[in-house]
């Protein structure tokens, strides 16, 4: 997936308010978006290299949004918002080996009243529900976690998951990892133990898990290694 524009690179001096980061250009200082409302855990070191991407919309008061951020030598794609779109790119192009050749691809479906999930495939007249969640935590050297903050929100799209199977659906909850060079994923238990719990239910319920990296570089994101998901 390509950036509409190309990106232009910075260094980060502070993130506030969530929305809002302060970015060192070559010639003065910008307030850019953040596109991640999340906590960003071990990404906001001061003096990082960051790439934003430029808007021409004038209705838009911030000219710049945060897209990439270099954190230890690794690049991040921190915009949720580009999650999905580079899932539905790799769902496309069938770059995720377990769900390949699909018939139909719906976004944003939902299973109830309160819940809706990320994409909605057909396949041989088997319907599937597929959860896509935002990875950018890493604390070791190759290893991704999610989440980096606790998720009500997450333990809640476990159990529905659970609750599609039993109404006929496949379930799969895909950890889509934006950091440069991971080789494993596991649950980060220690930030959300009830998470990790809800895991291991919807695993052993026939929840589908797959994790996923990313290739990052400053003119396109696209999913290109399945990773081991480990449980320690």
């Amino acid at each position: 997936m390509e950036f509409p524009r190309p990106l232009i690179k910075g260094k980060l001096i502070k993130r506030y308010k969530r929305f809002f980061t302060d970015i060192k250009l070559t010639k003065k200082v910008i307030t850019a978006h953040c596109p991640n409302t999340g906590s960003m855990k071990g990404l906001l070191e001061k003096g990082n290299d960051v790439y934003l991407l430029p808007n021409n919309n004038p209705k838009r008061k911030l000219k710049y949004g945060l897209e990439i951020i270099k954190s230890r030598k690794n690049l991040v794609g921190i915009n949720t918002h580009m999650a999905n779109k580079i899932v539905h790119h790799a769902l496309e192009n069938n770059l995720i080996k377990e769900i390949k050749n699909t018939d139909s691809i719906k976004t944003e479906v939902f299973f109830n009243k309160e819940t809706r999930f990320d994409f909605l495939i057909e396949k041989n007249l088997q319907k599937s529900f597929i959860e896509v969640k935002n990875v950018t935590l890493f604390r070791s050297k190759n290893i991704a976690e999610f989440p980096d903050a606790v998720t009500t929100r997450g333990s809640k799209h476990l159990l529905t998951l659970i609750d599609a199977i039993k109404k006929g659906y496949k379930s799969y909850l895909l950890f889509l990892v934006q950091i440069q060079n991971m080789e494993r994923f596991k649950i980060a238990k220690d930030i959300d133990a009830k998470y990790y719990k809800n895991y291991l239910i919807a695993k052993k319920a026939g929840v589908n898990f797959l994790a996923y990296r990313c290739n990052i570089g400053s003119k396109k994101i696209y999913v290109d290694k399945k990773l081991k998901i480990i449980n320690d």
